[in-house]
């Protein structure tokens, strides 16, 4: 048998980074955020789609990057919503990371919508962060047509995605000021959620110093940009997720987080998952029977156990 040859290699290679990275956006930090960014796009890639009523590019603003896709079942009416942003480091990803959680949200009878919005270092933040309060305005405002129930949503993300939705859930005022209505978020399931962006010595190279250098528009803007500066009276509530071998960083700073919403007029929980990295947290979830779902379906049924 011959060898394939270089060409014939390198073309796959080429197939392979178009598949995980299709507008070229600058290189993920490190191999285990390339090896999760392929495998959640090969879900998308092969996400049937046949029991699934799925309306994609749906635009809420005027940048390239203000689109979302929907997904909900068949014929739904008044279903409830999760808004679920994907992860990247505020640098990188696709709303494609998120599709392949779509049948399992539709068994639950849930519409799934994902979406994208703009990226550092182009657009650094708040950028992101105002472009979430503006999708979530522009779901609430057309969840008629997606037959789905505007007072019903459930807010979660992965990783910067859900730093993203833990910041709508806690920062009333700024939905008020979109034109969110106070009672239309019924929970917050965000999952290895960066909660602090504050680092007092962030050493050169590290995606610590990242934060400072290409994520955020000005550095002193850490600790305003950091869910856990905005527990302080929550109602919304909130069931924090991480893995067992997630970061240092993303542990400590939801275990700090989930003390302070403990204090606060909400409902709160946190939940460590055993065996699980920063990538398995979401990877987990091809899995109808993960216990994220479990949690999910007991807000839609009202209590939180």
């Amino acid at each position: 048998m011959r060898e394939p040859s270089s060409s014939n290699e390198n073309r796959m290679h080429d197939e392979d980074r178009d598949l995980m990275d299709p507008d070229h956006q600058m290189r993920l930090p490190f191999p285990e955020a390339e090896d999760y960014a392929r495998q959640v796009m090969r879900w998308s890639r092969d996400l049937a789609t046949d029991s699934l009523d799925v309306r994609r590019d749906v635009a809420y603003g005027s940048h390239r990057l203000h689109r979302y896709d929907v997904f909900g079942p068949r014929g739904a009416r008044n279903a409830p919503v999760v808004v679920f942003w994907h992860g990247g480091g505020w640098t990188n990803g696709y709303r494609s990371y998120v599709s392949f959680m779509a049948p399992h949200l539709a068994r639950l009878g849930c519409v799934l919508v994902a979406p994208s919005y703009r990226l550092a270092p182009a657009d650094k933040l708040p950028a992101a962060y105002e472009d979430s309060l503006a999708a979530l305005r522009h779901i609430i405002e057309h969840a008629e047509a997606y037959g789905a129930d505007a007072r019903r949503i459930h807010l979660a993300g992965h990783s910067a995605g859900a730093h993203l939705a833990t910041l709508v859930a806690l920062r009333q005022a700024d939905r008020q000021r979109a034109g969110i209505p106070h009672d239309a978020i019924r929970a917050c399931l965000p999952i290895s959620g960066i909660m602090d962006l504050h680092h007092p010595q962030p050493a050169a190279g590290s995606l610590e110093e990242r934060i400072y250098s290409m994520v955020l528009r000005d550095g002193r803007e850490d600790a305003v940009m950091s869910p856990l500066c905005w527990a302080s009276g929550n109602t919304v509530p909130i069931c924090l997720s991480f893995g067992e071998f997630d970061s240092a960083r993303v542990r400590l700073s939801n275990q700090r987080l989930a003390a302070l919403l403990a204090q606060q007029p909400g409902m709160s929980s946190e939940f460590m998952e055993p065996g699980l990295d920063h990538f398995g947290t979401h990877t987990a979830l091809q899995n109808p029977d993960a216990p994220w779902y479990r949690r999910l379906g007991q807000f839609l049924r009202g209590a939180q156990r």
